[in-house]
């Protein structure tokens, strides 16, 4: 029966999450078409506001941890879901993502994100991507801001493993910019698919800075040691059995 009545206020809490984005997003369209801070005061807002609804509506919690950045850098993110990009984008002041290039032209999403400087790649075309990266990266540094990325380049369940990808190592050593890897547990209670949400909560945690002027491969391997290492402890913390890829407890 609980299964149920959960699942039954997961979608409730779905439903008014895109209403929601809708109603900011075109409430605030007029003011962000000649305002490049109001564009990011508008992101943290539907932000703050995803993150209070979860934790009443489908009682997820939600927490941050470490130090946030606020200098211009470069995020390198576990991404499990939705819920850890709202997260990020929820504390640092001025967020801009590494994403898909069809994103770009969707509704809403495409035009904030054109609004925020962020860097949209052809995945399907690895060499050309790390290429258009780097230089969409550099071009844009005039618009300062801190860029996530996702090494893993796509969401990866809870407990699943993923090769990370070169293209952060080439982003750390083309840039010169210092690198912030960021661990995360929200996959535990908010998949990648379907409607079910899971009480509990939900972390994304900022991890110590690596600095410019490492190897890539030293560079690759210090990053997917500290996120892996970090983020397995935060969902073990949280009830999840990494061997099995289940949850051992709900949280009331």
């Amino acid at each position: 029966m609980w299964h149920v009545i959960q699942w039954v206020r997961s979608l409730v809490f779905i439903v008014q999450m895109y209403l929601m984005m809708v109603i900011v997003a075109v409430g605030f369209l007029p003011i962000t078409l000649f305002s490049r801070k109001w564009v990011f005061h508008t992101i943290h807002l539907y932000c703050a506001w995803v993150r209070w609804t979860a934790s009443w509506m489908v009682g997820l919690k939600s927490e941050i941890r470490g130090e946030v950045p606020q200098d211009e850098v470069i995020i390198a993110a576990k991404h499990q879901s939705f819920f850890d990009i709202i997260l990020i984008a929820s504390v640092i002041p001025r967020p801009k993502y590494i994403m898909k290039k069809q994103l770009r032209w969707a509704p809403i999403i495409g035009y904030y994100a054109k609004r925020v400087n962020c860097v949209a790649v052809d995945r399907g075309k690895r060499g050309a991507a790390i290429k258009q990266m780097v230089a969409e990266v550099n071009s844009g540094r005039s618009q300062p801001g801190q860029l996530v990325i996702f090494p893993q380049g796509t969401r990866v369940a809870a407990g699943a493993e993923k090769p990370y990808k070169i293209g952060t190592g080439v982003l750390y050593k083309e840039t010169g910019q210092t690198v912030v890897p960021a661990a995360t547990n929200v996959g535990v209670f908010w998949k990648r698919h379907g409607i079910m949400r899971y009480p509990g909560t939900a972390v994304v945690e900022f991890l110590p800075r690596i600095e410019p002027g490492k190897k890539i491969k030293d560079f690759m391997g210090e990053m997917e040691d500290v996120i892996e290492t970090r983020s397995n402890a935060l969902m073990e913390d949280a009830g999840f059995d990494l061997e099995t890829g289940k949850r051992k407890f709900l949280e009331n």
